[in-house]
């Protein structure tokens, strides 16, 4: 497999591969900030841990959802639950899923 650096489009004129644009694309937004927090109370430090160890989260992951719920309402569902129930039918989607899900019997011999 060939190699491609964003220089290469200076070369070539042409665009870059697909999995390049994706990847620049995906690490923009995982991009993150880092914060250092001094000075945490011992009783609001045991009360956090407590509250990690019950959830079976790290103590950096309850800390990101408490903040994020605190500040702007919301809290993050990275079991997807925030999208049950929310499915609309769609007649295209349904076509395209049952023309994939064919066998082709010939190729499993």
């Amino acid at each position: 497999m060939a190699s491609h650096s964003t220089d290469d489009r200076s070369l070539t004129g042409a665009a870059p591969p697909a999995y390049i644009i994706c990847y620049h694309a995906g690490m923009k937004e995982q991009a993150s900030i880092q914060y250092t927090i001094r000075g945490v109370p011992r009783e609001v430090d045991q009360a956090l841990r407590r509250k990690a160890k019950l959830r079976k989260q790290s103590l950096n992951r309850l800390i990101l959802d408490e903040l994020a719920e605190a500040t702007t309402g919301t809290q993050r569902h990275e079991d997807f639950s925030d999208l049950v129930g929310q499915w609309t039918r769609d007649a295209a989607f349904d076509r395209v899923v049952a023309s994939q899900r064919q066998i082709d019997w010939e190729k499993w011999k």
